[in-house]
């Protein structure tokens, strides 16, 4: 199987959010052709006016391109626009690859490559972690789930998008890593929000802090990135909280079916419950800091402890 070159290689798109968007945009600066799809076309009018072409649905973005990739909301959308009666599957010929890299289920990237190799087409599993930034830089860490001929092929295209392209093993391996690195940062973000709002209780200044304890043994991205955006107040999403609940429940019900205790995962996902349901689902991750702060009688946002 042949490398993806962007003379040889017609790209297809579905998927055009906070991450998707950059992640396309990095493909078509390198030449390839791309056809993209998304529900609200208005989200993908920035593509289109680099260059990409528009499809009106999966099938049709699959019948345009050798390679589509998705990255969408959650399982439920996956299952749509992969295997639908309009999916991507149902425009595939045989040879074509679909690569998945919304974080999704493990079970449905498994069920996904067996029914791609029912009619003879590849299918790869690639979530990606690192947020807005990382999907602008080009800098995401790839993990892949796979066969290994399709994996490669893929690969000019995956360096496009960013530094750390690891396959984790066959179908559905992408996906299990994706939630060793959701469970990594659920736990973490409750320990860069304590720590800030232990800061600030004991008078200290935030970033002068933060200048300290990130270049020690307690630094780490969610840290030196999202630290300072808690700091300035500024919980724009990077990755909506909504998509993260997502993505813990997939650990944790992965985690009953292999008879693990993961109380720490699920205390994370408790707290981001209760920030969902105080109206920030759609803000970024570290908004946990307006939950936590809450329960301390704290008004983040104002910068001051509540009446």
């Amino acid at each position: 199987m042949d490398p993806a070159t962007p003379n040889g290689t017609r790209i297809g798109w579905i998927g055009t959010g906070v991450m998707g968007s950059s992640m396309c945009g990095h493909l078509l600066d390198a030449g390839f052709a791309v056809t993209v799809y998304n529900r609200t076309r208005q989200r993908a009018e920035p593509l289109l006016d680099q260059g990409a072409h528009w499809a009106d649905g999966p099938k049709a973005v699959a019948e345009a391109a050798d390679v589509v990739f998705t990255i969408v909301g959650y399982p439920s959308d996956v299952r749509e626009v992969i295997l639908g009666p309009d999916g991507v599957l149902a425009g595939c010929k045989p040879g074509k690859i679909v690569a998945d890299m919304t974080t999704s289920e493990p079970s449905l990237a498994v069920e996904i490559a067996a029914r791609a190799a029912e009619r003879g087409v590849h299918a790869v599993d690639a979530p990606v972690s690192g947020g807005d930034v990382g999907a602008r830089e080009a800098r995401l860490s790839i993990m892949i789930g796979g066969e290994p001929e399709p994996v490669e092929a893929l690969r000019p295209c995956f360096e496009r998008m960013g530094k750390t392209i690891v396959r984790q093993g066959g179908p559905g391996a992408g996906q299990h890593a994706k939630m060793v690195n959701q469970t990594l940062i659920a736990s973490g973000m409750v320990g860069v929000c304590e720590a800030l709002l232990y800061a600030y209780r004991a008078g200290l200044d935030l970033n002068t802090v933060l200048e300290s304890v990130a270049s020690g043994a307690a630094g780490s991205w969610s840290l030196s990135n999202l630290g300072p955006r808690i700091i300035a107040k500024n919980f724009d999403p990077g990755f909506f909280v909504e998509h993260f609940i997502k993505d813990m429940g997939i650990a944790l019900d992965e985690a009953k079916r292999m008879n693990l205790s993961m109380p720490g995962l699920a205390l994370a996902h408790q707290l981001y419950l209760a920030l969902q349901a105080q109206g920030h689902g759609r803000q970024g991750t570290h908004a946990l800091q307006l939950a936590l702060a809450a329960l301390s009688n704290i008004d983040w946002e104002m910068g001051a402890d509540r009446d």
